[in-house]
């Protein structure tokens, strides 16, 4: 998608470690416009999908998912990072090591709103080794549901993530794919 683009050439920053700073607009502060858009452009890609619910992971995934959401009129399911007092004891879980933090977190949705029934769109900010597409993945085959998608926002390719899932036989759909960067220099695919 040109618009994504052309503001992570304007704003993104390419730091150490791989790391791809697009707090400014995507994931920290919020250009709604933009996010607006982003869920147009994966209403308009899988509006064929027959998917019933969309799924991402706490928390930079959120209004990315809900911009979908809202375009395509489905309801979006967070997986918690923690569990709170207020969800049930019947929870799906699974483990995600985020790149960018270098922790592992024990992520769970409850079985109460996930189910055999529902088809599952996963949308989330960044698609780079896979970790939080296979945790979110396997939230989704626990439940018996079926993925109809993936979506990031942002893939950094060169990082092999969407291998992963489409060896699980799912569609990946990628907004800005990120061929190669260094400091400086972002290269698309």
């Amino acid at each position: 998608m040109k618009l994504l683009e052309d503001k992570i050439l304007r704003e993104g920053k390419v730091l150490a470690g791989d790391i791809l700073k697009v707090d400014g607009f995507l994931n920290h502060r919020l250009d709604t416009a933009l996010i607006t858009a982003l869920g147009k452009d994966i209403a308009k890609q899988f509006a064929n999908s027959g998917a019933s619910l969309i799924l991402t992971v706490e928390s930079s995934g959120i209004a990315i998912a809900f911009a979908a959401g809202q375009a395509m009129g489905l309801p979006v399911l967070v997986a918690k990072k923690s569990k709170t007092l207020n969800i049930s004891d019947g929870v799906y879980t699974a483990p995600v090591f985020s790149y960018t933090h270098k922790t592992e977190n024990t992520v769970l949705v409850s079985n109460e709103y996930l189910s055999a029934a529902d088809k599952v769109l996963i949308v989330d900010d960044f698609l780079a080794s896979g970790n939080a597409a296979m945790g979110l993945l396997s939230l989704v085959e626990q439940a018996g549901a079926k993925a109809v998608g993936f979506v990031a926002a942002i893939e950094k390719a060169h990082q092999g993530g969407r291998a992963l899932i489409e060896a699980k036989g799912v569609p990946v759909y990628s907004l800005a794919c990120i061929k190669e960067m260094r400091a400086g220099e972002i290269i698309f695919d």
